[in-house]
């Protein structure tokens, strides 16, 4: 590990191989960091944190502070960080409640300048979330999920893996799997083709998507009479399985549709 005489780290932390710590930045009691990994200059990490290999944490970030919940009696919670995650300018992650005991960063995700990711929040892999997005507590954001600037998110949100959200938006309902979310109030404006391209879906499957969600948003059905009509007439396939589950547990509530929008002009 390279460090400084001008850092503050807690004897009982773990240092991996090949880790280096920057002038001033602090690591607290029981905190573990992989190997490669890269902490910048006034980082500070609290307790009960653990971060994977390859890691890079720029300046002013803060990781693992009490979590900003009222309920929050001093119990000992946790934050997860994996491998491979990019943590830009002043980002801030707070560490768990009891009520789910962590906040967890999956691996391969960036997270931009000035992100703030609350109590109990799980952001699962390969994610892309842009300046000054806040997350509330106990928000899920699936795996793939690009998130656009200054974009705020209720908590109990869940974000379905390979969605887009456009920026400046106010997330208070679910985002299913592979949409792209825009408008407000926020709602279904297309397929996140442009991203499952990338990821090797193909051709097929995407039309397959889009038939599901045409029937679910353009034709102005209640979800009751779409998801009905979608298990007589489309044909199984892990797509419509997930996008089917992932509506079946939103007990949050759906974004909007395209043709609500559409009957309220």
């Amino acid at each position: 590990m390279q460090n400084s005489s001008l850092n503050y780290i807690h004897e009982s932390a773990k240092i991996g191989e090949n880790v280096k710590v920057d002038p001033f930045a602090t690591i607290g009691e029981n905190v573990s960091i992989g190997s490669g990994t890269w902490i910048g200059s006034n980082v500070v990490i609290y307790s009960n944190v653990t971060i994977g290999k390859n890691c890079k944490i720029f300046p002013g970030a803060v990781i693992g502070a009490d979590p900003q919940d009222l309920k929050y009696a001093g119990e000992e919670t946790f934050v997860e960080i994996g491998d491979n995650v990019m943590i830009r300018e002043c980002c801030t992650i707070n560490k768990g409640t009891k009520a789910y005991g962590r906040t967890v960063v999956e691996s391969n995700t960036l997270l931009m300048a000035y992100v703030h990711i609350a109590h109990d929040c799980h952001v699962k892999n390969n994610c892309i979330i842009a300046n000054a997005v806040n997350l509330a507590g106990h928000v899920i954001v699936g795996e793939y999920v690009g998130i656009g600037g200054m974009t705020a998110i209720q908590q109990f949100v869940n974000i379905g893996d390979h969605s887009y959200i456009t920026g400046g938006s106010l997330v208070r309902k679910n985002v299913p799997p592979y949409v792209k979310a825009a408008r407000e109030p926020l709602s279904y404006v297309g397929v996140n083709r442009i991203g499952l391209e990338r990821r090797g879906y193909s051709l097929e499957s995407i039309n397959r998507i889009q038939n599901i969600y045409r029937v679910l948003f353009v034709k102005g059905w209640s979800i009751t009479r779409a998801i009905e009509y979608i298990n007589d007439t489309f044909p199984e396939s892990p797509e419509r399985n997930q996008i089917l589950e992932f509506i079946g547990n939103s007990e949050k509530g759906l974004m909007r549709g395209f043709q609500s929008i559409i009957d309220a002009d």
